[in-house]
């Protein structure tokens, strides 16, 4: 069944959590246990409604604040599909937690509180998901109850966030507008019959319908090898196999392939799945692949087809997001992790910090803080073998690490 990959974003208190908790209450994903929890949850917080966002923020820290701090998975399905669902957090010290929790989405939903229209967030968490270039944008503007259900605020709203989407890098996004009141089920997987003047799908009608073209066909064959299988056994002792997950692309037996940085070409003569043999692996499948030819490969290594080899890059341009306390600074050493390979990086130079509300880059900064968004260069010990993010996200985005604490102080994507 498809899986269908959603991260929910939004500034504090526009509703995410009640949103999450509405879709699964209207798609029957809460257990009867859990249902009565949250009764009895919601009469001790005195509450004369049961308060479905007490679902998804799970955090003692979370229900006392109210606020989303940490990126919750949620999943629930339908008969047609499968959804996991990252609510990432809405208050601006946590944006990294956004970036991380939409780094594998396939759609972004924004949203916005009718009653305060677009609001700082707003802008930095579309700016994240334009650059992360999530093929789809659903803009919810909640709490519609809040403002008598008016079709003129609506509209309004709508008016103001194609101002963001005209200043935007990518404009591939297809962007969907939908009015809804998450606390009484308007609009998110039925109609109660509030919103007349609305005649498009619900949130759930419109995420049923998506469709997206299968990641084989669009980008590059890419297999980094995570580790070499070589069983000590009498029946298999001349077994050679390289294990890990397809990053992007497809691979079919027979398929010449060449293994990178080395060189050397073999044809591929098995893909082994645990105790299946299959003709063809695809894009996020974890698989041995054994080759004809006896070949020098190790993990960190990266088996491409020999028509599609990517860039081999010793120096990176890349749009980053700053995710340290510590700050970033010119001169200073990291570890690039990219894929399984790992190299040291050495800052070149901080070419801009971008504001997120504006749009406007600042190039005369020396240093990067908390949660700034900007674009560095980077000169690295050892060639990576990568692709430019727009092409072919899989394998054109990275992180760095400080190599001292072995914390992960960025995400970078590569231009």
């Amino acid at each position: 069944m498809e899986v269908l990959r959603i991260a929910t974003s939004g500034s504090v208190d526009d509703g995410k959590s009640t949103l999450i908790g509405r879709l699964l209450y209207d798609t029957n994903s809460i257990p009867q246990d859990k249902m009565e929890a949250l009764h009895t949850a919601s009469k001790r917080k005195g509450l004369d409604f049961t308060d479905l966002s007490l679902l998804t923020d799970g955090l003692v820290a979370e229900r006392e604040q109210g606020i989303t701090i940490d990126v919750a998975h949620i999943y629930f399905s339908t008969p047609t599909r499968k959804y996991i669902i990252a609510d990432t957090p809405g208050h601006i010290e946590y944006t990294r937690n956004m970036v991380t929790g939409a780094s594998n989405a396939q759609v972004s939903l924004i949203l916005i509180d009718a009653r305060k229209g677009i609001v700082e967030q707003t802008h930095r968490h579309f700016f994240i998901a334009n650059l992360l270039r999530i093929p789809y944008l659903v803009v919810c503007v909640n709490k519609m109850d809040l403002v008598e259900y008016s079709e003129a605020r609506f509209n309004q709203i709508v008016e103001d966030f194609h101002g963001l989407l005209d200043n935007a890098a990518f404009k591939g996004q297809e962007v969907k507008f939908i009015p809804i009141s998450s606390l009484y089920g308007e609009n998110v997987a039925s109609r109660t019959g509030a919103i007349t003047w609305y005649q498009g799908a619900t949130l759930l009608e419109y995420l049923e319908q998506i469709s997206f073209d299968h990641e084989d066909s669009r980008h590059p064959a890419r297999f980094p090898i995570q580790s070499v299988i070589r069983p000590r056994t009498t029946e298999h002792h001349d077994f050679r196999g390289f294990a890990g997950k397809v990053a992007s692309g497809h691979f079919n037996v027979g398929d010449e392939v060449i293994s990178l940085p080395s060189g050397q070409k073999s044809i591929i003569k098995t893909i082994e799945q645990f105790e299946k043999q299959l003709t063809v692996a695809h894009a996020r499948e974890s698989v041995v692949i054994t080759l004809r030819d006896e070949i020098d490969s190790s993990r960190g290594n990266m088996l491409v087809k020999t028509d599609q080899m990517p860039a081999q890059l010793k120096e990176v341009t890349a749009s980053i997001c700053w995710m340290d306390q510590q700050k970033l600074v010119s001169g200073k050493t990291y570890l690039l992790q990219h894929g399984v390979n790992r190299v040291k990086a050495k800052v070149q130079q901080i070419n801009f910090v971008t504001d997120v509300t504006s749009y406007q880059q600042t190039t005369d900064k020396h240093e990067m803080s908390l949660n700034d968004i900007g674009k560095i260069t980077l000169k690295l010990a050892a060639p990576v073998f990568a692709d430019l993010y727009q092409e072919n996200p899989a394998n054109g985005a990275f992180i760095l690490i400080d190599e001292f604490n072995n914390t992960t102080v960025a995400v970078g994507f590569i231009e």
